[in-house]
């Protein structure tokens, strides 16, 4: 007969058997604890299947929503400003002002459409790539030369994905790659400003030169944007249900004064003319009111609508943290702001303007624009350049000026910018840039200004001392 195991050599040997495995990340775990996590896969499949909601959905809260309205309005201005201004980085002085006067001309006529400039479009441009998550701004020529039209991100034909075209490419929701993978043409839908209702129309295939495709990807080899709006619109969704729920609920307490109640259950309280009757009873001032007896008044003291100012105040912390945006931004609620907060606040957002802008705005939109416009100048010969072939570099390099943040101590910033100078650690090119300005146009300004003043015989600003102190 088999000797039956002690327990102790039962739990010695679980105690020998090997462990199972375990992972290193928490973040990959299994069961009831990382059920409620979601995935995300490539990032294509997953553009494609929400973009388009995302982007109705963030259209919607950006026109209703006042809260997300007054962010993308200040992510807005704060990539465009009044509007970024080029600077031609040409080595020959006479060339960088006939090519900045070019481009200024150009300016004024920029729009196709004739509603704004330049700068109006740089405006509309942002707001579309921080709504839609995209802009598309074609390029055509006209009897007035190069212009700009805006396209809306629908009109890129989504639906259109296909494999194995004959020249080897593919198309990707309405953008077309050779096969090589650089993008080649943009099928776009035609659409009439007139069209009351939606309808169909065969995409129209658009070279990809003379589209500008502006879109802040999340990952390489993305095709189509996603809106800025997309962490948060779920959220702001629920908080802007919340804020109409106890705004109606307010509107009803502020209704009810007080509620009159039959403690003894006597029918004391009637409504029909009697003794008892309180049909008429309300409150006013100096009114003295006789209960009968048996009864009692409760006045409304609703007390929800003074306990949700911290979760409401969390929720639009939440939301400016999303949108990647200081509080104040959001909600424009400075009571609780000093100097040092707001410039600690606003160091990290100016940082992720300027790599918006340096990094999509420049590359997206701006170089190519300027390459257009200077190149079809040479070429229709309204701008003088003989030598353009043996220096295109040189007359394609340009710098892009952004526009001037607003500071919250101008004197403190302005006496930080004289220290760099003194202590050589800036250029005075550099402090004229950051002002929103061209150095060669401000100094011109200056002298003339001083000429001018000497003429008429004008003195302005500090007095100056005499040899003697004086």
């Amino acid at each position: 007969m088999a000797r039956v195991p002690r327990l102790s050599e039962i739990a010695q040997l679980f105690r020998d058997a090997p462990k199972p495995r375990v992972r290193s990340f928490d973040g990959a775990t299994g069961g009831r604890r990382g059920w409620g996590v979601g995935t995300a896969g490539p990032i294509n499949p997953e553009v494609g299947a929400a973009g388009e909601r995302l982007r109705a959905r963030a259209r919607y809260l950006a026109q209703n929503n006042p809260w997300i309205a007054n962010a993308v309005a200040n992510w807005t201005a704060s990539l465009a400003g009044a509007g970024i201004m080029a600077n031609s980085a040409h080595p020959d002085a006479a060339t960088r002002a006939r090519l900045d006067s070019e481009f200024t001309l150009w300016s004024d006529d920029a729009d196709a459409d004739g509603r704004t400039d330049w700068y109006g479009l740089q405006a509309a441009i942002c707001r579309a790539l921080i709504v839609d998550g995209e802009s598309f701004v074609q390029k055509i020529q006209t009897r007035d030369g190069v212009q700009l039209r805006l396209i809306p991100a629908e009109q890129c034909d989504w639906s259109l994905t296909r494999e194995g075209l004959a020249s080897g490419g593919y198309i990707v929701n309405g953008v077309e790659f050779n096969a090589d993978g650089r993008r080649v043409a943009y099928h776009i839908h035609p659409a009439r400003p007139t069209a009351l209702y939606p309808t169909y129309e065969p995409a129209v295939r658009i070279d990809a030169v003379d589209i500008c495709h502006v879109f802040k990807p999340l990952a390489p080899g993305q095709v189509r944007g996603v809106s800025w709006l997309a962490p948060v619109i779920l959220q702001a969704g629920e908080f802007d249900q919340l804020c109409d729920a106890l705004l109606v609920g307010a509107k009803v307490a502020a209704m009810h004064a007080g509620f009159i109640t039959d403690q003894n259950a006597t029918g004391a309280v009637s409504l029909d003319g009697t003794p008892g009757d309180l049909s008429e009873a309300s409150l006013e001032p100096g009114v003295i009111r006789l209960l009968p007896a048996g009864t009692d008044i409760k006045f409304s003291t609703p007390a929800q609508t003074n306990e949700v100012s911290a979760f409401l105040r969390l929720n639009l912390q939440s939301l400016a943290a999303g949108l990647g945006l200081p509080e104040h931004m959001l909600s424009g609620d400075l009571s609780n702001a000093n100097y040092s907060s707001l410039r600690a606040g606003l160091l990290p957002f100016r940082a992720r303007v300027e790599q918006i802008q340096y990094g999509i705005l420049v590359p997206q939109l701006l170089r190519p624009v300027w390459r257009r416009v200077i190149g079809m100048g040479v070429l229709s010969g309204t701008l003088e350049a003989s030598d353009f072939e043996s220096a295109q570099r040189d007359y394609l390099a340009v710098e892009w000026i952004m526009p001037r943040p607003m500071q919250v101590d101008p004197a403190k910033d302005v006496q930080a910018t004289r220290d760099m100078l003194d202590a050589g650690l800036m250029s005075r090119r550099q402090a004229v840039a950051e002002q929103g300005w061209n150095v060669e146009t401000l100094d011109a300004e200056i002298a003339a200004d001083k000429a001018r003043e000497a003429e008429l015989g004008l003195t302005f600003g500090k007095p100056k001392e005499s040899p003697n102190g004086n």
